[in-house]
């Protein structure tokens, strides 16, 4: 395949002039900076090197930008992996609304019962998290001593004299 030369008509220069430093996305604007950057005459290399990403990602760049114009470059298709605890969260979120775990083992344990499937305690603290559950520390909150009349008499000594 031939080398793809980077050439923006005026409105797409001022679409990318404008979205390399505005943009809200941070990833889109570093794509922006590559693609202008070509624009101005420099080779592959040096774009790489000025935007801090490798060779291989201005490629898929340029690449993006060939195939699909601005808006292939604009477009995030980057999707991890879903849990399979997903397909309970409704189920999961309202039981622990109803009655929040005392601990992470005790939602392991719960989770399994509920779902079948049996996660570890780190797993299932990201997912309680992702559910907008968050771990509470609840415990008894110490209460000073109640004062009576009678230990705040001054007939009552505090302190006494040694002997």
């Amino acid at each position: 395949m031939a080398w793809f030369r980077v050439q923006l008509t005026e409105d797409e220069q001022r679409i990318v002039n404008e979205e390399r430093e505005s943009h809200p996305e941070p990833h889109v604007r570093r794509k922006m900076w590559v693609l202008w950057s070509l624009q101005c005459g420099l080779k592959r290399e040096q774009a790489a090197k000025l935007t801090g990403v490798g060779l291989a990602t201005v490629e898929r760049y340029v690449a993006a930008f060939r195939d699909g114009g601005l808006e292939g470059l604009r477009r995030w298709n980057v999707q991890g992996p879903v849990s399979d605890l997903a397909a309970y969260r409704d189920a999961i979120r309202d039981s622990f609304e109803q009655q929040p775990a005392r601990t992470i083992a005790e939602a392991c344990v719960r989770i399994e019962q509920l779902t079948g499937l049996k996660r570890g305690q780190t797993q299932v603290r990201r997912f309680l998290k992702t559910l907008g559950l968050k771990w509470q520390r609840i415990r008894a909150l110490p209460v000073p001593p109640k004062k009576t009349w009678r230990s705040m008499s001054p007939s009552r000594p505090c302190f006494t004299t040694p002997n």
